[in-house]
């Protein structure tokens, strides 16, 4: 209940499932487990990155799930890919008011 409202749990999902609640989404998204982590992982990526995804980060994403699966895809594990990626470490964040000098 929402208030006095009951709470509309049901879906369906783009492939068509559909959800009646928390665990037919838990085992909806455990059917796809490696897609979960991998976009999960993309997202986070362009979070830490401040900018999108592009084909670039492609294989450093493949690369941050295929180790994490070691752990069990522990949310953690993605998260220390990601620091430890090349393009995290080499993101780097102009101050305000200053502009790259063009080559």
């Amino acid at each position: 209940m929402d208030g006095d409202s009951p709470i509309d749990a049901t879906g369906t999902l783009v492939d068509g499932t559909k959800i009646n609640g928390v665990a037919s989404l838990r085992d909806a998204l455990v059917k796809r487990q490696d897609q979960f982590v991998r976009v999960v992982t993309e997202k986070m990526m362009t979070y830490a990155l401040g900018r999108g995804v592009e084909y670039q980060d492609m294989p450093t994403i493949r690369a941050i799930v295929r180790e994490s699966a070691a752990n069990k895809y522990r949310f953690s594990s993605i998260i220390m890919g990601i620091v430890k990626s090349a393009p995290f470490q080499m993101n780097m964040k102009m101050p305000e008011g200053e502009q790259r000098a063009s080559r």
